[in-house]
């Protein structure tokens, strides 16, 4: 049997694809297993601004759909909530470490008033100026490399990235800081790997499911409950980490101001088969905090 796995061309997409690779063949040893490398939208597009929800998955879910390739290896973090019809999510791998890190010239406390500090994610935007509101925040997009690249050269003093993307490139030695989750909670799935496969092809499904790892199923699936129950694609910074621990879950989660101004935190723990259901029950709790004027006022900023 021949299986095609569809990836992104960069680096660090590339090494995750091969970490799925090397499990499917250690698991099946006589399936021929290819890459096929595939630009998304994401990766044309490298302006700094309003970006599509989608814009690292969608031509691999138009590969999937047109049967180009079998398989396609995801950064959990980029799918919405939403697949489209005809495609599941077959397998979560093993979850790394799902925090940010720092790379820069002195532990975040360290750093001086004023330093710059360089993200394009407005979820580690409003926590950083909740936690430091005396430092510069600086758009940026573009690789690991290319965002080390602009710390090494005095551009930036320092850019916080995912924690897992930095121990994948082989990059640990670079981290200043892992930055704590009690006031840097991660994005929904960030530090796990998602295996998207077409709904009908049984075949497929007994290659892959082997390499589900549940208990970071059960953290991811309640995380993306709850990202779902707050809008799925919702424009304001959203955070949330699901901790299994034996038989029970507990999810934090955040959801913010597009400017920083109100940052709402809370958490639901419950049974760990119940993952879904906890995820519902904590954006319920966000609703009732106030978070539907935030997503909406969001929702009007980015129209």
């Amino acid at each position: 049997m021949r299986l095609v796995v569809g990836s992104r061309r960069s680096k660090l997409a590339l090494l995750q694809t091969e970490s799925v690779i090397a499990r499917i063949r250690e698991i099946n040893p006589d399936i021929e297993v290819s890459i096929s490398k595939i630009v998304t939208t994401g990766d044309k597009d490298q302006r700094i601004g309003k970006t599509p929800t989608a814009m690292f998955v969608t031509e691999l879910e138009y590969a999937l759909l047109e049967g180009r390739i079998d398989i396609a290896v995801h950064s959990l973090k980029d799918m919405p909530t939403e697949l489209p019809g005809g495609l599941c999510l077959l397998a979560v791998t093993e979850r790394l470490d799902s925090r940010d890190a720092l790379v820069a010239k002195a532990r975040l406390n360290e750093l001086a008033a004023g330093s710059r500090i360089g993200t394009g994610s407005p979820r580690r935007s409003v926590q950083l100026m909740g936690y430091r509101p005396d430092l510069q925040v600086r758009p940026i997009r573009g690789n690991i490399d290319t965002r080390l690249g602009k710390v090494e050269n005095g551009e930036f003093d320092g850019v916080i990235v995912a924690a897992a993307a930095m121990l994948r490139l082989g990059l640990k030695e670079k981290i200043s800081e892992y930055l704590p989750l009690e006031h840097f909670l991660p994005a929904v799935g960030q530090g796990a790997l998602a295996i998207e496969a077409r709904l009908d092809d049984g075949n497929i499904a007994n290659i892959v499911s082997p390499l589900n790892h549940i208990t970071s199923w059960q953290a991811v699936t309640t995380e993306r409950a709850f990202l779902h129950a707050l809008g799925g694609g919702c424009r304001a910074p959203v955070a949330a980490l699901g901790t299994v621990n034996g038989n029970r879950l507990r999810l934090e989660g955040m959801v913010a101001s597009t400017g920083g101004q109100k940052i709402l935190r809370a958490a639901e723990e419950g049974s760990a088969e119940s993952a879904a259901e906890i995820g519902a029950k904590l954006a319920e709790k966000m609703f009732a905090l106030g978070a539907v004027a935030i997503i909406a006022e969001a929702r009007n900023e980015n129209r």
